[in-house]
Protein backbone atom coordinates (compact mmCIF):
# COMPACT_ATOMS: atom_id res chain seq x y z
CA UNK A 1 0.00 0.00 0.00
CA UNK A 2 3.07 2.49 0.96
CA UNK A 3 4.00 1.85 -2.72
CA UNK A 4 0.94 2.79 -4.21
CA UNK A 5 0.67 5.94 -2.58
CA UNK A 6 4.12 6.74 -3.59
CA UNK A 7 3.18 6.15 -7.15
CA UNK A 8 0.42 8.30 -6.89
CA UNK A 9 2.01 11.04 -5.25
CA UNK A 10 4.57 10.57 -8.24
CA UNK A 11 1.86 10.80 -10.55
CA UNK A 12 0.26 14.20 -8.72
CA UNK A 13 3.93 15.72 -8.60
CA UNK A 14 4.43 15.36 -12.17
CA UNK A 15 1.30 17.05 -13.19
CA UNK A 16 2.18 20.40 -11.11
CA UNK A 17 5.54 20.35 -12.27
CA UNK A 18 3.73 21.68 -15.88
CA UNK A 19 3.36 25.07 -15.29
CA UNK A 20 1.02 24.78 -18.16
CA UNK A 21 -1.06 22.57 -16.18
CA UNK A 22 -1.25 25.37 -13.30
CA UNK A 23 -3.62 27.27 -15.50
CA UNK A 24 -5.97 24.53 -16.71
CA UNK A 25 -6.14 23.15 -13.29
CA UNK A 26 -6.67 25.70 -11.29
CA UNK A 27 -7.38 29.34 -12.60
CA UNK A 28 -9.05 27.93 -16.37
CA UNK A 29 -11.85 26.64 -14.73
CA UNK A 30 -12.40 29.60 -12.13
CA UNK A 31 -12.53 31.80 -15.16
CA UNK A 32 -14.96 29.76 -16.64
CA UNK A 33 -17.43 29.70 -13.82
CA UNK A 34 -17.04 33.84 -14.24
CA UNK A 35 -17.60 34.03 -17.51
CA UNK A 36 -20.88 31.50 -17.09
CA UNK A 37 -21.78 34.01 -14.18
CA UNK A 38 -21.68 37.24 -15.92
CA UNK A 39 -23.62 35.95 -19.02
CA UNK A 40 -26.14 33.18 -17.82
CA UNK A 41 -26.27 33.33 -13.43
CA UNK A 42 -29.02 34.66 -11.23
CA UNK A 43 -29.16 38.40 -10.78
CA UNK A 44 -25.97 39.61 -8.83
CA UNK A 45 -25.62 42.23 -6.20
CA UNK A 46 -26.04 45.74 -8.40
CA UNK A 47 -24.10 48.41 -6.48
CA UNK A 48 -25.51 51.78 -6.66
CA UNK A 49 -23.00 55.01 -5.74
CA UNK A 50 -24.83 57.84 -3.33
CA UNK A 51 -23.74 61.77 -2.96
CA UNK A 52 -25.51 62.52 0.39
CA UNK A 53 -24.84 64.50 3.66
CA UNK A 54 -24.36 62.56 6.45
CA UNK A 55 -27.80 62.70 7.65
CA UNK A 56 -30.77 60.65 9.07
CA UNK A 57 -32.88 60.88 6.47
CA UNK A 58 -30.31 59.78 3.88
CA UNK A 59 -29.24 56.68 6.07
CA UNK A 60 -33.31 55.61 5.83
CA UNK A 61 -33.13 56.20 2.30
CA UNK A 62 -30.10 53.74 2.10
CA UNK A 63 -32.65 51.58 4.29
CA UNK A 64 -34.86 51.50 1.99
CA UNK A 65 -32.62 50.36 -1.36
CA UNK A 66 -31.11 47.95 0.72
CA UNK A 67 -33.93 46.28 2.64
CA UNK A 68 -34.68 42.80 0.66
CA UNK A 69 -33.05 43.54 -2.59
CA UNK A 70 -29.99 42.75 -4.35
CA UNK A 71 -28.23 46.38 -3.99
CA UNK A 72 -25.67 47.53 -2.30
CA UNK A 73 -25.48 51.35 -1.67
CA UNK A 74 -21.73 53.20 -1.66
CA UNK A 75 -20.86 56.88 -0.30
CA UNK A 76 -19.53 58.62 -3.01
CA UNK A 77 -17.36 62.08 -2.32
CA UNK A 78 -18.94 64.31 -4.90
CA UNK A 79 -20.50 64.36 -8.27
CA UNK A 80 -18.32 64.13 -11.08
CA UNK A 81 -16.41 61.37 -8.88
CA UNK A 82 -19.85 59.91 -9.02
CA UNK A 83 -20.73 60.25 -12.96
CA UNK A 84 -17.10 59.05 -13.87
CA UNK A 85 -17.68 55.21 -12.00
CA UNK A 86 -21.18 55.11 -13.46
CA UNK A 87 -19.62 55.76 -16.70
CA UNK A 88 -17.06 53.29 -16.41
CA UNK A 89 -19.01 50.49 -14.92
CA UNK A 90 -17.37 50.51 -11.19
CA UNK A 91 -21.30 51.58 -10.03
CA UNK A 92 -24.48 50.18 -11.61
CA UNK A 93 -25.82 53.80 -11.17
CA UNK A 94 -25.88 56.82 -9.12
CA UNK A 95 -28.08 58.83 -6.86
CA UNK A 96 -27.54 62.60 -5.91
CA UNK A 97 -29.49 64.13 -2.72
CA UNK A 98 -28.66 67.49 -2.59
CA UNK A 99 -27.08 69.03 0.90
CA UNK A 100 -29.62 69.98 2.34
CA UNK A 101 -32.00 66.82 1.81
CA UNK A 102 -32.11 65.78 5.56
CA UNK A 103 -33.20 69.18 6.40
CA UNK A 104 -35.93 69.27 3.59
CA UNK A 105 -37.10 65.96 4.71
CA UNK A 106 -37.41 67.38 8.45
CA UNK A 107 -39.69 70.54 7.14
CA UNK A 108 -41.61 68.37 5.47
CA UNK A 109 -40.39 70.73 2.49
CA UNK A 110 -40.29 68.93 -1.59
CA UNK A 111 -36.77 67.49 -1.94
CA UNK A 112 -35.62 67.06 -6.43
CA UNK A 113 -33.26 63.41 -6.09
CA UNK A 114 -31.37 63.18 -9.03
CA UNK A 115 -30.31 59.81 -10.56
CA UNK A 116 -27.64 58.72 -12.71
CA UNK A 117 -27.29 56.02 -14.95
CA UNK A 118 -25.56 54.24 -18.10
CA UNK A 119 -28.64 54.01 -20.79
CA UNK A 120 -29.19 50.03 -20.73
CA UNK A 121 -31.75 47.79 -19.44
CA UNK A 122 -29.87 47.11 -15.89
CA UNK A 123 -30.14 51.05 -15.27
CA UNK A 124 -33.79 51.30 -15.87
CA UNK A 125 -34.74 48.11 -13.90
CA UNK A 126 -32.36 50.04 -11.04
CA UNK A 127 -34.23 53.71 -11.45
CA UNK A 128 -37.40 51.48 -10.52
CA UNK A 129 -36.24 50.14 -7.12
CA UNK A 130 -34.60 53.57 -6.44
CA UNK A 131 -38.05 55.53 -7.81
CA UNK A 132 -39.54 53.10 -5.14
CA UNK A 133 -36.95 53.77 -1.94
CA UNK A 134 -37.87 57.55 -2.43
CA UNK A 135 -41.59 57.05 -2.29
CA UNK A 136 -41.13 55.21 0.79
CA UNK A 137 -39.54 58.60 2.05
CA UNK A 138 -42.24 60.60 0.25
CA UNK A 139 -45.00 58.71 2.05
CA UNK A 140 -43.22 59.95 5.57
CA UNK A 141 -43.40 63.73 4.28
CA UNK A 142 -47.08 63.02 3.47
CA UNK A 143 -48.20 61.16 6.26
CA UNK A 144 -46.75 64.18 8.34
CA UNK A 145 -48.66 66.91 6.22
CA UNK A 146 -52.02 64.73 6.25
CA UNK A 147 -51.18 64.86 10.45
CA UNK A 148 -50.73 68.59 10.33
CA UNK A 149 -53.80 69.26 8.70
CA UNK A 150 -56.11 67.02 10.64
CA UNK A 151 -54.78 67.44 13.65
CA UNK A 152 -53.76 70.72 13.32
CA UNK A 153 -49.46 71.66 13.87
CA UNK A 154 -46.59 71.95 11.72
CA UNK A 155 -45.81 69.21 9.77
CA UNK A 156 -41.82 69.68 10.38
CA UNK A 157 -42.52 68.69 13.69
CA UNK A 158 -44.21 65.25 12.53
CA UNK A 159 -41.59 64.42 10.68
CA UNK A 160 -40.35 62.32 12.75
CA UNK A 161 -43.00 61.02 14.42
CA UNK A 162 -44.67 59.64 11.13
CA UNK A 163 -40.76 57.69 10.25
CA UNK A 164 -40.98 55.63 13.88
CA UNK A 165 -44.97 54.87 13.30
CA UNK A 166 -44.06 53.96 9.44
CA UNK A 167 -41.10 51.19 10.97
CA UNK A 168 -43.07 50.41 13.72
CA UNK A 169 -46.10 49.38 12.02
CA UNK A 170 -46.43 46.39 9.77
CA UNK A 171 -46.60 45.99 6.18
CA UNK A 172 -49.29 44.49 4.15
CA UNK A 173 -48.09 41.23 3.06
CA UNK A 174 -48.52 40.46 -1.18
CA UNK A 175 -48.22 37.36 -2.02
CA UNK A 176 -48.21 36.51 -6.12
CA UNK A 177 -48.54 33.73 -8.20
CA UNK A 178 -47.56 33.54 -11.84
CA UNK A 179 -50.16 31.36 -13.85
CA UNK A 180 -48.45 29.54 -16.72
CA UNK A 181 -45.42 30.78 -16.17
CA UNK A 182 -42.11 29.52 -16.95
CA UNK A 183 -41.33 26.90 -14.15
CA UNK A 184 -37.48 26.48 -15.41
CA UNK A 185 -36.73 29.98 -15.20
CA UNK A 186 -38.01 30.80 -12.28
CA UNK A 187 -35.85 27.80 -10.65
CA UNK A 188 -33.16 29.57 -12.67
CA UNK A 189 -34.15 32.73 -10.81
CA UNK A 190 -33.39 31.48 -7.57
CA UNK A 191 -29.87 30.32 -7.93
CA UNK A 192 -26.61 32.05 -7.19
CA UNK A 193 -24.70 34.12 -9.84
CA UNK A 194 -22.31 31.42 -9.74
CA UNK A 195 -24.08 28.36 -8.55
CA UNK A 196 -25.41 27.70 -12.34
CA UNK A 197 -21.75 27.26 -13.30
CA UNK A 198 -19.69 26.14 -10.62
CA UNK A 199 -21.12 22.49 -10.38
CA UNK A 200 -21.29 21.82 -14.47
CA UNK A 201 -17.52 23.08 -14.82
CA UNK A 202 -16.34 20.98 -12.31
CA UNK A 203 -17.12 18.02 -13.68
CA UNK A 204 -16.10 19.27 -17.31
CA UNK A 205 -12.59 19.57 -16.26
CA UNK A 206 -11.99 17.07 -13.59
CA UNK A 207 -13.12 14.84 -16.30
CA UNK A 208 -10.77 16.40 -19.30
CA UNK A 209 -7.63 17.07 -16.90
CA UNK A 210 -7.72 13.08 -15.41
CA UNK A 211 -8.04 11.89 -19.63
CA UNK A 212 -5.20 14.71 -20.69
CA UNK A 213 -2.97 13.55 -17.79
CA UNK A 214 -3.07 9.70 -19.15
CA UNK A 215 0.02 11.23 -20.90
CA UNK A 216 2.16 10.74 -18.00
CA UNK A 217 0.68 7.12 -18.08
CA UNK A 218 1.94 6.82 -21.65
CA UNK A 219 5.63 7.88 -20.73
CA UNK A 220 5.26 5.94 -17.78
CA UNK A 221 5.27 2.06 -19.92
CA UNK A 222 7.20 3.89 -23.29
CA UNK A 223 10.28 4.89 -21.47
CA UNK A 224 9.97 1.24 -19.61
CA UNK A 225 9.63 3.01 -15.97
CA UNK A 226 6.81 0.26 -15.56
CA UNK A 227 9.50 -2.53 -16.39
CA UNK A 228 11.77 -1.44 -14.14
CA UNK A 229 9.56 -1.12 -11.13
CA UNK A 230 8.32 -4.38 -11.87
CA UNK A 231 11.77 -6.19 -11.62
CA UNK A 232 12.25 -4.84 -8.05
CA UNK A 233 9.43 -6.23 -5.28
CA UNK A 234 6.76 -4.13 -6.84
CA UNK A 235 3.83 -6.60 -7.81
CA UNK A 236 1.55 -5.88 -10.88
CA UNK A 237 -1.34 -5.01 -8.46
CA UNK A 238 0.56 -2.42 -6.44
CA UNK A 239 1.96 -0.48 -9.77
CA UNK A 240 -1.84 -0.99 -11.04
CA UNK A 241 -3.56 0.78 -7.62
CA UNK A 242 -0.65 3.54 -7.54
CA UNK A 243 -1.27 4.51 -11.24
CA UNK A 244 -5.23 4.12 -10.80
CA UNK A 245 -4.84 6.28 -7.45
CA UNK A 246 -3.01 8.23 -9.67
CA UNK A 247 -5.43 9.35 -11.48
CA UNK A 248 -8.23 10.10 -8.98
CA UNK A 249 -5.66 11.93 -6.91
CA UNK A 250 -5.96 14.29 -9.89
CA UNK A 251 -9.13 14.91 -10.17
CA UNK A 252 -10.11 14.91 -6.58
CA UNK A 253 -7.38 17.87 -5.88
CA UNK A 254 -8.98 19.70 -8.81
CA UNK A 255 -12.33 19.35 -7.74
CA UNK A 256 -11.60 19.60 -4.31
CA UNK A 257 -9.80 23.35 -5.39
CA UNK A 258 -13.07 24.13 -7.67
CA UNK A 259 -15.39 23.75 -4.54
CA UNK A 260 -13.21 25.54 -2.01
CA UNK A 261 -12.22 28.36 -4.47
CA UNK A 262 -16.11 29.06 -5.84
CA UNK A 263 -17.31 28.74 -1.97
CA UNK A 264 -15.26 31.33 -0.56
CA UNK A 265 -14.61 33.87 -3.38
CA UNK A 266 -18.38 33.41 -5.49
CA UNK A 267 -20.39 32.01 -2.42
CA UNK A 268 -21.53 29.71 -3.85
CA UNK A 269 -24.23 27.18 -2.57
CA UNK A 270 -23.32 23.26 -3.25
CA UNK A 271 -26.55 22.12 -1.07
CA UNK A 272 -26.10 19.30 1.33
CA UNK A 273 -22.34 18.69 1.88
CA UNK A 274 -22.86 14.99 1.90
CA UNK A 275 -24.50 14.33 -0.93
CA UNK A 276 -22.24 16.84 -3.21
CA UNK A 277 -19.45 14.91 -1.55
CA UNK A 278 -20.81 11.62 -2.85
CA UNK A 279 -21.49 12.86 -6.48
CA UNK A 280 -18.21 14.14 -6.34
CA UNK A 281 -16.03 11.39 -4.87
CA UNK A 282 -17.77 8.89 -7.85
CA UNK A 283 -17.21 11.71 -10.63
CA UNK A 284 -13.25 11.98 -9.66
CA UNK A 285 -12.99 7.71 -9.34
CA UNK A 286 -14.47 7.49 -12.96
CA UNK A 287 -12.22 10.51 -14.53
CA UNK A 288 -9.32 8.70 -13.05
CA UNK A 289 -10.35 5.90 -14.44
CA UNK A 290 -11.02 7.21 -17.91
CA UNK A 291 -7.80 8.86 -17.68
CA UNK A 292 -6.29 5.56 -16.94
CA UNK A 293 -8.07 3.50 -19.79
CA UNK A 294 -6.54 6.27 -22.34
CA UNK A 295 -3.28 5.87 -20.70
CA UNK A 296 -3.48 1.98 -21.81
CA UNK A 297 -5.03 1.95 -24.85
CA UNK A 298 -2.80 4.77 -26.75
CA UNK A 299 0.29 4.25 -28.66
CA UNK A 300 1.70 8.20 -27.86
CA UNK A 301 1.41 11.11 -26.25
CA UNK A 302 -0.31 13.10 -29.43
CA UNK A 303 -3.26 10.03 -29.57
CA UNK A 304 -3.89 10.56 -26.09
CA UNK A 305 -4.16 14.25 -26.23
CA UNK A 306 -6.66 14.21 -29.13
CA UNK A 307 -9.03 11.71 -27.70
CA UNK A 308 -8.92 13.16 -24.64
CA UNK A 309 -9.75 16.17 -25.58
CA UNK A 310 -12.59 15.36 -28.20
CA UNK A 311 -13.87 13.05 -25.62
CA UNK A 312 -14.22 15.08 -22.70
CA UNK A 313 -15.37 18.41 -24.22
CA UNK A 314 -17.99 16.10 -26.47
CA UNK A 315 -19.15 14.12 -23.01
CA UNK A 316 -19.18 17.61 -21.39
CA UNK A 317 -21.41 19.24 -23.76
CA UNK A 318 -23.98 16.19 -24.57
CA UNK A 319 -23.98 15.66 -20.96
CA UNK A 320 -25.17 19.38 -19.66
CA UNK A 321 -22.17 20.82 -18.53
CA UNK A 322 -21.86 23.40 -21.50
CA UNK A 323 -26.21 23.93 -21.15
CA UNK A 324 -28.69 22.48 -18.54
CA UNK A 325 -29.94 19.55 -19.39
CA UNK A 326 -33.36 21.14 -18.71
CA UNK A 327 -32.89 23.38 -22.17
CA UNK A 328 -32.55 19.87 -23.93
CA UNK A 329 -35.33 18.41 -26.15
CA UNK A 330 -36.48 15.19 -25.06
CA UNK A 331 -34.74 12.88 -27.26
CA UNK A 332 -31.65 14.65 -26.52
CA UNK A 333 -31.80 14.30 -22.85
CA UNK A 334 -32.44 10.06 -23.54
CA UNK A 335 -29.07 10.01 -25.18
CA UNK A 336 -27.44 12.32 -23.15
CA UNK A 337 -28.14 9.95 -20.41
CA UNK A 338 -25.09 7.75 -21.74
CA UNK A 339 -22.36 9.58 -20.12
CA UNK A 340 -21.38 10.41 -16.95
CA UNK A 341 -21.49 14.00 -16.90
CA UNK A 342 -25.42 13.80 -17.27
CA UNK A 343 -26.04 11.75 -14.18
CA UNK A 344 -23.81 14.09 -12.13
CA UNK A 345 -25.28 17.54 -13.59
CA UNK A 346 -28.94 16.17 -12.40
CA UNK A 347 -27.93 14.72 -9.52
CA UNK A 348 -26.56 18.31 -8.99
CA UNK A 349 -29.37 20.06 -10.05
CA UNK A 350 -31.31 17.85 -7.37
CA UNK A 351 -29.42 18.85 -4.66
CA UNK A 352 -28.45 22.59 -5.35
CA UNK A 353 -31.56 23.86 -7.21
CA UNK A 354 -34.32 21.55 -5.15
CA UNK A 355 -32.79 20.75 -1.65
CA UNK A 356 -32.50 16.87 -2.12
CA UNK A 357 -30.16 15.20 -0.10
CA UNK A 358 -28.43 11.66 -0.44
CA UNK A 359 -31.45 9.66 -0.48
CA UNK A 360 -32.79 11.76 -3.30
CA UNK A 361 -29.78 11.08 -5.60
CA UNK A 362 -29.51 7.77 -4.85
CA UNK A 363 -30.34 6.44 -8.50
CA UNK A 364 -27.86 8.63 -9.81
CA UNK A 365 -25.20 7.93 -7.58
CA UNK A 366 -25.96 4.33 -8.57
CA UNK A 367 -25.46 5.00 -11.55
CA UNK A 368 -22.03 6.97 -11.30
CA UNK A 369 -20.93 4.03 -9.28
CA UNK A 370 -21.41 1.53 -12.19
CA UNK A 371 -19.86 4.11 -14.68
CA UNK A 372 -16.74 4.20 -11.89
CA UNK A 373 -16.83 0.04 -11.39
CA UNK A 374 -16.88 -0.75 -15.28
CA UNK A 375 -14.13 1.78 -16.52
CA UNK A 376 -11.64 0.63 -13.18
CA UNK A 377 -12.52 -2.76 -14.17
CA UNK A 378 -11.54 -2.08 -18.16
CA UNK A 379 -8.45 0.30 -17.72
CA UNK A 380 -6.87 -2.29 -14.79
CA UNK A 381 -7.35 -5.40 -17.14
CA UNK A 382 -6.39 -3.52 -20.06
CA UNK A 383 -3.20 -1.65 -18.29
CA UNK A 384 -2.17 -5.44 -16.36
CA UNK A 385 -2.31 -6.88 -20.10
CA UNK A 386 0.14 -4.53 -21.43
CA UNK A 387 2.76 -5.28 -18.17
CA UNK A 388 2.12 -8.94 -18.80
CA UNK A 389 3.10 -9.00 -22.60
CA UNK A 390 5.58 -6.39 -22.30
CA UNK A 391 3.93 -4.09 -25.18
Amino acid sequence: MVRALTIARVELVRLLRDRANIFFVFVFPLLLVVLIGAGFGGSMEQRIGMVAPDDLAADRLVGHLEEGRRVTVVRVGDVDELTQRVERGGLAAGIVLPSDFGRAVAGARDVDVGFVARPDGTSQALRVLVEDAVAGEAATIAAARTAAAVVGGEASQLVALAAEQRTDLGGVEVRTEQVGADELAQEFAGLGQFDLGASSQLFLFTFLTAITASASLIQTRRLGVAQRMLATPTSVSTLLVGQAGGRVLVALLQAAYIVVATLLLFRVDWGDPVATGAVVLLFCVLSGAAGMLIGATMRNDSQAGSVGVGLGLGFAALGGSMVPLEVFPDAMRRVAMITPHAWANDAMAEIVRRDAGVLDVLGQLGVLAGFATGLLALATWRLRRLLATGA
